[in-house]
This record gives C-alpha cells, sequence and structure tokens, in this order.
C-alpha cells in the first residue's frame, strides 16, 4: 500500500479510486490498523505494485546489463558460416548458451529503442556469438558468423 502511496505521490484517494475501495480503508493500511486484505484486494494490490513497479526494475535490470553485467542468450540456431578455403560453410543446427559481454547488451538494447527490424537485431547476435563463442578473442580469424534460422531464444539479463 505504502508503495502505490508512494508513487501517487501520497494521493491516497487516488491509490483508493484505482484499488475500488474507500480512501479510508487506505489510511487504515497505512497505520497499520488493517493488516490482512482480502482476496480482491490483495489481487488488485498485487496487479498495481506490479503495473507500477516493474518498468523500474526493468530500466535498472537493462542499465547493469547494458554496462556491467551483460546478457546471457540461449539459443537454438542455424549458423552460417563465412571461412578461408578448406573449412566448411554449411549451416548447422547449434543449441549455445553464450554470455554476451555489456558492449553487446548495449547495442541490443538501443536498437531495440531504436525500433530495430529482426534482420537487425539478429545481426549483432550474430556478430556477438562470432566474437565471443566462435573466435573466442583472436583464434579463426576470417571467421563470418550469421543467424540463418532460429529455432528458439531466450534472452537473460
Amino acid at each position: 500500500m505504502r508503495a502505490l502511496v508512494r508513487a501517487a505521490r501520497g494521493d491516497k484517494k487516488a491509490v483508493a479510486d484505482r484499488l475500488g475501495i474507500d480512501p479510508n480503508t487506505v489510511r487504515r493500511y497505512l497505520k497499520g490498523e488493517r493488516k490482512h486484505p482480502r482476496a480482491a484486494l490483495r489481487e488488485a494490490l498485487k496487479r498495481e505494485v506490479q503495473r507500477v513497479w516493474q518498468p523500474g526494475i526493468r530500466r535498472r535490470a537493462r542499465k547493469k546489463a547494458a554496462t556491467s553485467t551483460g546478457i546471457t542468450v540461449e539459443v537454438w540456431a542455424y549458423f552460417g558460416y563465412t571461412a578461408p578455403v578448406g573449412t566448411t560453410d554449411e549451416a548447422r543446427l547449434r543449441h549455445l548458451t553464450v554470455h554476451l559481454p555489456p558492449v553487446y547488451a548495449d547495442r541490443l538494447f538501443t536498437a531495440q529503442d531504436q525500433g530495430a527490424g529482426d534482420q537487425q537485431m539478429r545481426a549483432i547476435m550474430a556478430e556477438g556469438f562470432q566474437e565471443t563463442y566462435f573466435k573466442d578473442g583472436g583464434r579463426a580469424a576470417g571467421l563470418e558468423v550469421e543467424f540463418t534460422g532460429i529455432q528458439a531464444i531466450d534472452v537473460q539479463y
């Protein structure tokens, strides 16, 4: 209840209207006179707190991933390769879980915020996989990697 009142800048009536209760009920919860909401109010509280609180949590998590922790990408995808003569360039289905550094997380979030299309997002992610997993910081010079088909993808940060 306190979080909702804080988000409403102290407007208890607005909180009461959002929850469908009397403003005096809000005051009673804030004073501690009431502690256990009935089921309908409990669900309304949960819904409203998530609606108010989640954007800030997501924003902080994205900022942390883009500046310090990076993201972990698990993917079932076909990877296409362009490599020097004597190596295969046939696309293969692979299941990979790779931690991408913050620079790629920042590029992905920036592209997403700017409304980038699926192809641009795939290209950034493929470059991250290429540098982080396939080249591993210097080996396999000249190797170019691209997603040719994604079966499933899960991004965590």
